[in-house]
Formats: C-alpha cells, sequence, structure tokens
C-alpha cells in the first residue's frame, strides 16, 4: 500500500508556488504543457528544491524513443506515456522508495 501526501497545480506557476510550500519528493509532471513545458518546470523545480530535488516521472502524450530520450535527458527518473498503466506508475514509484537516483530503463 503507498501512502503519502499528494498536490496538484494546473500550470507551471502554480506548481512552482505549491511545490515551494509542499516540498514533495516525487513530481509527476506532464511534457505538453503551456507557457513552460514538462522539462523546464523540471529544471525550474531542481533549482527551487535544491536542498532536496524530488524524483521526477514524466507523464506524458509523447511516447517516441527521441521523446524518452529528451526527458531522460532532462533529468527524469522515468518517461510513462498516456494513458498509464497504473503498474507502471506504481512501479516508478516503487524503484525511487528503493533508490532515489534509480532511472528506469527506456523502453
Amino acid at each position: 500500500m503507498c501512502r503519502g501526501n499528494a498536490s496538484t497545480a494546473l500550470d507551471p506557476a502554480e506548481a512552482l508556488l505549491v511545490a515551494g510550500r509542499f516540498r514533495p519528493t516525487v513530481a509527476i509532471l506532464d511534457i505538453g504543457l503551456p507557457v513552460m513545458n514538462g522539462h523546464e518546470l523540471a529544471a525550474e523545480l531542481r533549482v527551487l528544491l535544491v536542498a532536496e530535488p524530488p524524483r521526477m516521472i514524466a507523464l506524458t502524450g509523447y511516447g517516441q524513443s527521441g521523446d524518452r530520450d529528451r526527458s531522460l535527458a532532462a533529468g527524469f527518473h522515468a518517461h510513462l506515456v498516456k494513458p498509464v498503466d497504473l503498474d507502471d506508475l506504481l512501479g516508478a514509484l516503487a524503484v525511487g522508495a528503493k533508490n532515489p537516483d534509480a532511472r528506469l530503463p527506456v523502453q
């Protein structure tokens, strides 16, 4: 069973405000966001939360190998494609619980 607290944001600016207060250990981000894409948001979150950056999981509609490569290069620990299989999401979270720096293999 997974336990923890969660918070949501509707856009990147709100995500930065929420993260500043909430201090997440995991951030699940869409890549195709308005104004600032998910890769840029991940970079901003790492700056904001430099003392304890969260584990980053991309959850997106972009599923080509180049998209996955860009997410991993941007520092994401996992790249999951919508519609996400719940077992895949739970697996990405479990890997991070065991080893926060672990990256899932690109499929």
